[in-house]
């Protein structure tokens, strides 16, 4: 499949860009500083940036699927939908946040005492992100929220999904590393389970 990936510079886009080739897809990685992008045979880094939405669209037309992974505090969901929509690219997938997890029901992790106010502006953006694409229907997209603690560590394959719930281990650590969240994302891909719908992954 041919995938591009915008944000592809930054960590997960990283990873997802080298779970992509390492499976032998075509990535086109997207960002400010392509530069930054995995040095491999099957990834083609080109400028691109959410601002320039017509530059966008041009960027991702003639892809099978397109991946965001950029900061929410730097995109506006309206618009990038949007470029997915004019871009013909039918599948849509974004590199989600844990704050809009429910750590109760009916509750999420953004909602509770003890969630780091210095996160609250990125955090309830990609909680906003997650509303309004539940309110799209004309496109196949899938929102991909990490566990609270996304770090930078091994490729186990050893992960567990789940749908709206946080996920915790055995000592109530919720965490991924971004080289198996790529491992899970690029699953959906190849293997499609959560049209329209929004599904977590942590250990």
């Amino acid at each position: 499949m041919k995938v591009a990936i915008i944000g592809g510079t930054g960590r997960a886009g990283q990873e997802i860009s080298a779970e992509l080739a390492r499976r032998g897809h075509q990535v086109t990685a997207i960002a400010r500083h392509p530069e930054k992008a995995v040095q491999h045979a099957a990834i083609t880094a080109v400028a691109g940036d959410v601002n320039h939405p017509e530059a966008l669209v041009a960027a991702i037309t003639g892809h099978d699927v397109v991946v965001s992974a950029v900061m929410f505090s730097d995109t506006d969901p309206a618009s990038l939908v949007d470029v997915v929509r004019q871009s013909g690219v039918p599948r849509y997938l974004v590199v989600g946040g844990a704050a809009s997890l429910e750590v109760a029901p009916g509750v999420p992790l953004i909602s509770t005492p003890e969630f780091p106010k210095e996160y609250l502006p990125e955090a309830s953006r990609g909680k906003a992100f997650l509303d309004y694409l539940r309110g799209v229907d004309d496109i196949d997209w899938t929102y991909v929220s990490p566990s609270v603690f996304f770090f930078v560590g091994p490729r186990t394959g050893r992960f567990r999904l789940g749908t709206d719930q946080l996920l915790s281990d055995a000592d109530g650590k919720s965490s991924i590393s971004f080289a198996d969240y790529a491992i899970a994302l690029v699953d959906e891909i190849e293997t499609p389970r959560h049209s329209r719908q929004r599904f977590t992954v942590g250990y």
